[in-house]
């Protein structure tokens, strides 16, 4: 759909033009809600910290929760107030009617998988008997909540198909409550887990039972630490989880290992992976026919393990010492490191893992944050490469040891989520199904990969995705968004709201800043713990090139981006104010010495450190974004953006930062650079959350960006 770019040549317009497209009544805007500061004293390690806005980390106060509502009005006024939101807003429904769907799952004659079209809120679990067969509705969260806050976290079909575990939880909390559904009938059993929280599922090849991972209830360990001390249980259908599952693994352990479970083709051998941080992971065996106990059959070493047993094989990927991974076998009852021998060593791209499927080892790959696919045999002779549509990213696969075929879902910036199969015999890719998008003209779009040199002379790349024949005139407006952290990579995927802002004549660029896993493990720890600053030099550079480039300036650049994402928000607000016009900050870390004492940010210790260590103390407090706020600056127009139920990142780094920033900010109370802060009921850090709220939340982030860039919608 053709859209309007406003070009505004000269920097003494924009205001005007802002103020036009904020409506008349811009001057008369109330100022933000004043916010008492109680001034709190820290001592860490000989140094003193002053934080005035403690009692707002206290959520459930009735004072907390009458500032709460006094920031609402407020922000409601600012944005209500915009015109053009009714063209957003009709827009982005279209956008965000484009669905969503999943490869599928195979177990038995099933194929299940999810999808979610139009104006549903939750995508729905399907069921295919046979690979063309009619699709059935399985479960439809959206007939739990009218609302569609209830959401389908996960599934996990048995063995042959006969029943699916699966979990739901409200209000975007992710914590889920495993159900059990027999997939002939649609009958759900009497068998209900609480406190399945991103369960990990192993069904034993009877269907009779699974092995299972789920948290402590309040009561059973100290107050907070049911948010940890995840342990592996088994379940027999019928029996009650509390009273009868038998714990299989996890008593003794430090609370925050977070084990995942996988059973062998011939049911014998559990396997257990203990994520340890985003760094380290062990791997432990135990064989369900002998009765013994797990034995860890890993180093102990600071390096990541992942892998399955097949035919009394145990595969192992790995990036010890070898960055960008590699495959090592071994026999399963050997648990003699030595033993190990290397199948497929490391290469160029980075692998990303593996599994077998119809004999054959299917390896997925990332190169220059895009993907790859590799067919090995089971000695580790490369087969062939699985050809990819385009440039772009394979977000999930699935097959089966005993099946010769393997589904893959495939999606890049300009092309729309799709599902192929692959037959192993002929050696033939088709598509199985794919998201229409019929309101989006890709061919419209051009998408290039453009490297630019940090601080200290690394090379970095940004994908730039916008409408052909733009103009490098220095004037486009400009989003930038990055992450930087956790062995997460961006690689190009389809951003159905992004088509808004590139529809009116925006630039969107996506940064692969370090702390990623799109160059391999050395690219992540070169953005971690002492060096995070390096994310930040990533993300500056970032930004100046695109100005270098002639694509934007100052006045037309804005950033976004959200959780270890808006934590880099913070950091560039507070590093580098001048260099952006707007920042959208999302569900963030801002707080960098007090955040592992919320939610379940114990587990991101191993990725930033912690206060409480004296020399991690000093990283923190170098760039904690809370504590870098400097009176009288003037700072970017700001939209703070959280949820009252986020599960992971606490709401109180984004209510103290703005209260901060409102009250020392030199633009703290203005009407045209505003401080906003959004907090959104009944949702959490995003997952699950409904197309209804998604709509409004986006409706207000590009009425923000467009109004402090000088676009007219």
């Amino acid at each position: 759909m053709a859209g309007v770019r406003l070009v505004i040549a000269f920097s003494s317009l924009f205001l005007a033009a802002a103020a036009v497209y904020a409506g008349d009544d811009s001057k008369s805007s109330s100022a933000p809600p004043p916010t008492e500061a109680k001034p709190v004293i820290d001592m860490f390690h000989g140094t003193k910290v002053l934080d005035n806005y403690r009692w707002l980390e206290n959520g459930n106060s009735p004072e907390t929760q009458k500032w709460v509502e006094q920031e609402m009005s407020y922000t409601r006024g600012m944005l209500d107030r915009l015109s053009g939101r009714g063209v957003l807003h009709k827009r982005l429904t279209e956008l965000l009617s484009i669905g969503s769907v999943t490869q599928p799952v195979i177990a038995g004659r099933h194929y299940f998988y999810t999808r979610r079209e139009g104006m549903q809120n939750q995508p729905i679990l399907y069921v295919r008997e046979g690979l063309n067969s009619p699709d059935r509705p399985l479960v439809d969260a959206n007939q739990l909540a009218a609302d569609g806050t209830i959401a389908l976290d996960w599934f996990q079909p048995s063995e042959n198909g006969k029943y699916v575990a699966y979990g739901t939880s409200p209000s975007g909390s992710e914590m889920s409550t495993l159900h059990i559904i027999e997939t002939k009938t649609g009958t759900v059993l009497p068998d209900t887990i609480e406190r399945t929280r991103a369960a990990s599922i192993a069904w034993t090849l009877d269907n009779t039972g699974f092995y299972y991972t789920r948290y402590p209830k309040k009561g059973d360990v100290p107050a907070g630490q049911e948010m940890y001390n995840r342990h592996v249980f088994y379940h027999e259908l019928g029996d009650d989880p509390n009273d009868d599952d038998k714990l299989i693994f996890g008593e003794g352990r430090d609370a925050e290992d977070w084990p995942s479970v996988n059973l062998s083709n011939d049911g014998r051998w559990l396997l257990i992976n203990v994520s340890q941080g985003w760094t380290r992971s062990e791997l432990f065996l135990m064989d369900v026919k002998k009765g013994t106990p797990p034995t860890r059959i890993t180093t102990g070493k600071n390096f990541l393990y992942g892998g399955e047993v097949y035919n009394d094989k145990l595969y192992v990927t790995t990036n010890e010492d070898a960055p960008r991974y590699r495959v090592f076998v071994a026999d399963a009852g050997n648990y003699d490191r030595e033993a190990w021998k290397e199948l497929i060593p490391q290469a160029d791209a980075v692998l990303q893992g593996t599994a077998v499927f119809g004999g054959k080892l299917f390896a997925q790959y990332e190169q220059n944050a895009s993907s790859q696919l590799r067919i090995f045999d089971l000695d580790g002779k490369k087969l062939n490469d699985l050809p990819l549509p385009a440039i772009g990213t394979v977000f999930g696969s699935g097959g089966r040891w005993d099946r010769d075929e393997i589904f893959y879902g495939f999606q890049s910036f300009t092309f729309a989520p799709s599902i192929y199969r692959y037959d192993l015999k002929g050696g033939s890719t088709s598509l199985w199904t794919k998201v229409d998008a019929p309101s989006i003209d890709p061919a419209a779009f051009e998408v290039n990969q453009e490297w630019f040199k940090s601080k200290d002379g690394t090379r970095v790349p940004v994908f730039v995705v916008h409408k052909k024949g733009i103009q490098k005139n220095g004037k486009n407006p400009t989003l930038l968004t990055a992450y930087g952290g956790f062995n997460v990579s961006l690689t190009p995927s389809f951003s159905r709201t992004a088509y808004l802002w590139m529809e009116h004549g925006g630039v969107f660029a996506v940064a692969n800043l370090r702390g990623g896993a799109e160059f391999g493990e050395d690219w992540h720890r070169a953005g971690m713990l002492d060096k995070k600053q390096n994310v930040f030099d990533d993300m500056i550079a970032a930004a100046e090139y695109l100005i270098a480039e002639k694509y934007t300036e100052k006045n037309h650049l804005a950033i976004q981006g959200g959780s270890n994402g808006g934590l880099l928000m913070g950091a560039m607000m507070t590093q580098r104010p001048d260099l952006f016009r707007a920042v959208v900050c999302q569900v963030p870390l801002l707080d960098m010495l007090h955040y592992q004492d919320f939610q379940i940010a114990k587990l991101w210790i191993p990725e930033y450190g912690t206060s409480e260590n004296a020399e991690q103390f000093k990283w923190l407090y170098a760039y904690s974004p809370y504590h870098h706020v400097k009176a009288g600056t003037e700072y970017p127009a700001i939209l703070f953006m959280t949820a009252d139920t986020d599960t992971r990142v606490d709401p109180m780094h984004a209510k103290k930062m703005a209260a901060l920033m409102q009250a020392e900010a030199k633009n703290g109370a203005s009407h045209t650079r505003p401080i906003l802060l959004r907090i959104e009921s009944k949702a959490g850090h995003g997952a699950g959350k409904p197309v209804a709220k998604q709509i409004e939340e986006f409706t207000d982030v590009y009425s923000f960006l467009f109004w402090q860039l000088g676009v007219r919608p």
